[in-house]
């Protein structure tokens, strides 16, 4: 209920209520019909506040002018407005109840306090209870599809904030998984470059190419550790979740999903960069989450690696029914996500499926070397 809606009631209040007594043959004098008229459109603008008493009060109002034959025609219909603001406010029952019982006493009025024949009662009654259950009906309509519209929005803003939540989550465990990354690349390098540096002291006076030749491969592992580093607060800042754990884990935790899994890796994965490898393995080991979990028809996953002088290519690709992967490609399950990883570090991939099933490929340059 609103202030338009009541004023709108009002107006069609103060207009109905003349027209209408006029074409059902009632009382066309004007003042009758105008006072009428104004007093229920007046009650009309109180249905706000007070919807059952001003509800109440047309009917009583209605019921007395009939009585006293102050007007000819209309037990109910002129308190329309009134109906429709109750129904409004969620009491329909009521509105029915009400409804009911003064359509009840006007045909029991009608037929035996002031006797009229069965074509007019037919027609003037029962006409009103078929004017009066339209005006229900389409007040009751009206009404659930607009709880049906908040509802709606209600929905989407919790879902909306449980998305946030989730990201959230997902935000701090990339910090989690992020930090052992670089704490696994900076762990590394400094026990590379001491080992280097014991060797370059032990033969500094002896062996003097030999510490050369030490110590420039300490340099050469710095080098190469300060681009990791750079790479991965790079990834830190796109929000990627990287991580250099091995495959073969994973792959057995496939295996006993019930998934034969066929692993080829073609090329020389030594100088691959950490955080590179780190999306490479991320992309595997979502691509085969998503696949045992969404492929249902899916026997058997092919994962390839291809390490080329300037890229990375991974593939992976299930063998289950076309449609039966998680498509269309969405976040929940993964693929921006990946998507996201691998565009951090300058590449692309895809998914989607495929006449065979599922694939996933993405193409990874290789960071450059100092």
């Amino acid at each position: 209920m609103t202030r338009n809606f009541t004023a709108a009631a009002a107006a069609l209040t103060l207009l109905g209520v003349p027209a209408g007594l006029a074409l059902t043959r009632g009382d066309t004098r004007v003042v009758m019909t105008g006072t009428l008229a104004v007093a229920l459109a007046g009650l009309v603008l109180l249905t706000r506040r007070w919807p059952l008493a001003v509800l109440l009060f047309t009917i009583l109002t209605l019921t007395a002018w009939r009585i006293s034959h102050l007007i000819e025609a209309g037990w109910l219909w002129p308190a329309t407005a009134a109906l429709v603001a109750l129904v409004m406010e969620g009491r329909l029952w009521t509105a029915v109840s009400a409804a009911a019982v003064t359509l009840a006493w006007g045909l029991n009025w009608d037929i035996f306090v002031d006797p009229h024949g069965p074509d007019w009662v037919l027609t003037r009654v029962g006409g009103e209870a078929l004017w009066v259950a339209a005006a229900l009906a389409a007040a009751t309509a009206y009404r659930n599809t607009l709880r049906w519209r908040t509802e709606v929005a209600h929905r989407l803003a919790h879902d909306e904030r449980q998305r946030e939540l989730e990201a959230g989550r997902r935000r701090a465990e990339e910090r989690v998984e992020i930090a052992r990354d670089l704490h696994d690349v900076v762990s590394h390098t400094l026990a590379v470059v001491g080992v280097h540096l014991n060797v370059a002291l032990d033969a500094f006076d002896t062996e003097p190419d030999e510490a050369k030749a030490s110590l420039k491969l300490a340099q050469e592992v710095r080098g190469r550790a300060m681009t990791d580093l750079k790479a991965l607060v790079g990834v830190l800042r796109e929000g990627a979740l990287p991580t250099l754990t091995g495959l073969d884990r994973l792959l057995g935790q496939v295996r006993e999903a019930g998934l034969a899994v066929s692993f080829n890796e073609v090329g020389d994965p030594v100088e691959v960069p950490a955080p590179v490898a780190a999306a490479v393995h991320r992309v595997v080991q979502e691509s085969l989450t998503n696949t045992v979990r969404h492929a249902g028809g899916a026997t058997r996953v092919v994962v390839t690696l291809r390490y080329g002088p300037s890229d990375v290519l991974v593939d992976v690709r299930d063998d289950g029914p076309a449609g039966s992967s998680p498509a269309p490609v969405t976040e929940g399950h993964g693929i921006s996500g990946m998507r996201e990883r691998v565009a951090a570090l300058g590449g692309t991939l895809t998914a989607g499926p495929g006449p065979n099933g599922f694939t996933v490929r993405a193409r990874i340059p290789v960071t450059e070397r100092p």
